[in-house]
């Protein structure tokens, strides 16, 4: 008798984990980076608060538009090949159960026995052995468009929430490293917590968004001194 053991692939959270890590780490760079670069021109608490909320609320209304626009054109390609798909299921059976045949026999199946077990695949479901075999599409790999809106939108407005509030409560003349360091602590938290979640080593991608944030603020802080003195 066969004993079956469940298997807990971490591959099935990549469509919401992706979305998720990237509106998160946006939202604490792009706002860090704004209050950053605001508060080295002007030392102004109210243009500080009011270019805060301004970038927390214009990035998360950004990246919910930008991720809906590209998931929704991945789907569209995808609905595109499996309309295809069907197409030649219903049309051309041999060639497409040929075609099946030759994928498993390129995977290092004997080619007698790829054609059976193409045969038996197609006979249980051919559009689900194709999908999968010959598209790679899958559930956990399909566009979810409204999914990967929302998850940026409110991971985003979630990492921009952190600066905001350690911007409110820092001395004025503390905000930039305030912030600055707030932002590389929320930085490393996350990328441990997103590589933790996704099963991959927790300190490569620790350092790497650590490392780029640090850029971004440097950059836009530069940017607000200079101008700060200029005007």
């Amino acid at each position: 008798m066969r004993t079956l053991h469940k298997e807990n692939h971490l591959i099935e959270r990549i469509g919401w984990l992706r979305a998720a890590v990237l509106g998160a780490n946006d939202g604490l760079i792009s706002t860090s980076s704004l209050i950053v670069g605001v508060a080295a021109a002007t030392a102004g608490p109210h243009e500080v608060l009011v270019a805060g909320v301004a970038g927390l609320v214009a990035g998360a209304m950004s990246m919910a538009a930008g991720e809906y626009v590209s998931v929704s054109s991945q789907a569209d390609t995808e609905e595109a090949d499996m309309a295809r798909e069907r197409r030649e299921l219903a049309t051309q059976p041999e060639a497409e159960l040929a075609e099946l045949a030759a994928i498993y026999e390129q995977r290092g199946v004997a080619p007698d026995l790829a054609l059976e077990v193409a045969k038996q695949m197609m006979a249980k479901d051919a559009f689900e052995a194709h999908a999968r075999d010959e598209l790679g599409l899958s559930s956990h790999v399909m566009a979810r468009p409204v999914q990967a809106a929302f998850t940026s939108a409110a991971t985003f407005s979630v990492g921009a929430a952190l600066p905001l509030v350690v911007a409110l409560l820092a001395p004025a003349g503390a905000v930039v490293w305030a912030v600055s360091i707030a932002c590389l602590v929320g930085l490393a938290a996350l990328g441990a917590v997103g590589a933790s979640a996704g099963g991959a080593g927790i300190w490569k991608p620790t350092v790497r968004v650590v490392f780029w944030g640090a850029v971004a603020m440097a950059s836009t802080a530069a940017i607000g001194a200079l101008i700060g003195r200029a005007v």
